[in-house]
């Protein structure tokens, strides 16, 4: 399949997907400092997540991986050939929605197992300082396993946006009789 094609194939896909069509709504992130204090606000407000095997703790922990990725490498990376057609277009098209959709229970390729017992506050620690260390950092940026190169600004938008595709997930804990 030629690059035009496979661009084509890829824009299609996507537009064809509603960013809220597996939860019914859209969340977004327009800082960084506005995520992390979403991400704090979750020690103060019971949460279920809705729609996806993963228990909070381990949702957060996912998040955190793929912040800590983008600084020290990803564990596996799809092909140089996905990385710049069909990844570098899906990004592309998130980006310029403000928004991204993709299966909220994958897990990285090649990433640790979530710990389903860690405990809550573990979790949100470890992804505030994985926000921390990336607003931080001043090195050299690993490529994403599946959009490829991407800069600071790039990947702070790609990981804005993963937060708030998570985030539709989250829903208040209600009182059962």
């Amino acid at each position: 399949m030629d690059r035009r094609r496979a661009l084509k194939t890829t824009s299609a896909l996507l537009a064809v997907t509603p960013l809220a069509a597996c939860t019914g709504r859209l969340q977004t992130f327009a800082t960084w400092q506005q995520a992390q204090q979403a991400v704090l606000d979750l020690l103060f407000g019971e949460k279920l997540v809705q729609g996806n095997p993963w228990n909070l703790s381990q949702v957060l922990q996912h998040l955190a991986q793929s912040i800590e990725f983008s600084m020290q490498g990803f564990p596996a990376l799809k092909g140089a050939w996905f990385r710049s057609t069909v990844g570098s277009a899906a990004f592309a098209v998130f980006n310029a929605r403000g928004a991204m959709n993709h299966d909220l229970s994958e897990p990285i390729p090649g990433a640790p197992a979530l710990d389903p017992a860690q405990a809550l506050k573990l979790s949100v620690n470890r992804l505030l300082a994985a926000m921390e260390a990336f607003a931080q950092f001043s090195g050299t940026l690993r490529p994403h396993f599946a959009y490829g190169e991407l800069t600071k600004p790039q990947y702070e938008r790609a990981h804005l946006m993963h937060l708030a595709n998570h985030w539709t997930q989250f829903h208040a804990k209600t009182a059962t009789a």
